[in-house]
């Protein structure tokens, strides 16, 4: 079986190699970026120490980023691997300083597994929510490693839980340790004969506080708010986009900030176009009209997570696509959360619709009717503003649960 596993692997890989050739950027920049890193893979890291860190891509990035800064504080003597699984990822976070190395996964062949651990004098492992790689988890295993998974999510509808999925399950013995996030997933994993599991919530919980706790401040988006509500629209995608295009038309009384999930020119210029009105930029800041308009459009990376902070309420992007984006970093500052239908692989979003901090649309009226109640009605606005907030705290320090259990 894991002869086929491998070749499909190399398959998969090939077929990345035709999109890059056909001018598809995301896999240009996953060929290019691990061709690029060959040489560091292939040099000898073993004289230190080191602490691998794997995640898939920007969310669970931020997953893993509570542990990583705590071993960084805490275990000097050990240096930090970080590997990305995804460009989208990589391309954001390949300057984070608090790692050592910030790379590219090498696909998963035996042959990379190997390497990697021969070059890496790696001490612990650390995989982040279901990003899993059977043959560097088999290396790891054969090389008696302690590996963890964090923040973990099991379904039944995962290949390791189906008729087929025995050999897929074998694999997970190469964990030394599950933390998942739920009881659903604590109870999947003991009906397939694993005990060594631990519920301990989501970890982004801990880190959306430390960053609430230490949110920048902007002045010039406070000039251009001018002390009015702030609808702010946090990694929208067109489908977003065409609901708020129509609230902007209904709505003179709000400042509308939209940051969308990508920013390149050319995505930048489509988005000012499809709006009614004018909409300042951000990187044109020092403009003298820069306050006059509406809208504004955030056009630079690594604002986000500060700017909900400014928000009255929070519409959170993708919910019309694969998925919504991160609710807890709006939901940190009492900002009631809006998004789409595409929300329901997601525990935190279910939470906040439960206790009232959270809200979903799927058409106009819908979505018109829950602006409206919050933006006009305050009772509701303050009640959903403490029930997002009060979520968030109450469901922090899963990150002191995992190292009071691991030791380093």
């Amino acid at each position: 079986m894991r002869l086929f596993y491998t070749l499909f692997i190399h398959l998969y890989t090939f077929g990345i190699r035709l999109a890059a050739l056909t001018g598809n950027n995301k896999a240009r920049l996953w060929i290019d970026g691990r061709r690029q890193q060959k040489e560091i893979f292939s040099a000898n890291h073993t004289n230190e120490q080191w602490i691998w860190f794997h995640v898939s891509s920007l969310g669970e990035f931020e997953q893993g980023r509570p542990l990583i800064e705590h071993y960084r504080s805490h275990n000097p003597a050990f240096k930090i691997l970080l590997t990305f699984f995804s460009p989208s990822g990589f391309e954001v976070r390949k300057n984070y300083k608090e790692a050592d190395l910030v790379l590219y996964l090498p696909s998963d062949t035996m042959c990379h597994a190997r390497r990697l651990l021969k070059n890496f004098n790696i001490k612990f492992a650390f995989f982040v929510k279901y990003d899993f790689w059977f043959n560097y988890l088999n290396t790891l295993k054969k090389s008696d490693i302690p590996l963890y998974l964090i923040s973990g999510i099991f379904r039944k509808n995962q290949h390791f839980f189906r008729w087929y999925g025995g050999w897929q399950r074998r694999q997970l013995k190469a964990f030394t340790h599950f933390f998942v996030q739920n009881e659903n997933s604590s109870e999947i994993l003991k009906s397939i004969g694993f005990s060594n599991v631990t519920i301990t919530g989501d970890t982004r919980f801990d880190r959306v506080v430390k960053v609430a706790s230490d949110a920048k401040s902007f002045p010039e988006i406070e000039q251009f708010i001018q002390q009015k509500p702030v609808y702010m629209a946090g990694s929208s995608w067109e489908p977003d986009e065409k609901f708020i295009i129509g609230l902007i038309n209904a709505r003179q009384d709000l400042k509308f900030i939209i940051i969308p999930h990508e920013i390149d020119e050319e995505r930048i210029s489509h988005l000012q176009q499809s709006l009614p009105y004018k909409a300042s930029l951000y990187s044109e800041r020092n403009l003298p009209d820069f306050n006059n308009n509406r809208i504004l459009i955030i056009n630079t990376i690594g604002m986000l997570s500060s700017l909900y902070r400014y928000a009255t309420i929070a519409h959170i992007g993708n919910g019309f696509g694969s998925g919504i984006h991160n609710t807890l970093e709006a939901a940190v500052y009492g900002v009631p959360v809006i998004f789409g239908p595409q929300y329901h692989k997601f525990q935190e979003a279910k939470d906040l619709i439960e206790c009232g901090g959270g809200f979903s649309f799927s058409d106009e009226t819908q979505y018109s009717d829950i602006c409206n109640n919050l933006l006009d009605n305050e009772t509701i606005r303050k009640a959903s503003s403490e029930a997002a907030k009060q979520y968030v705290l109450k469901n922090a320090g899963a990150t002191e649960i995992i190292t009071d259990f691991i030791k380093l």
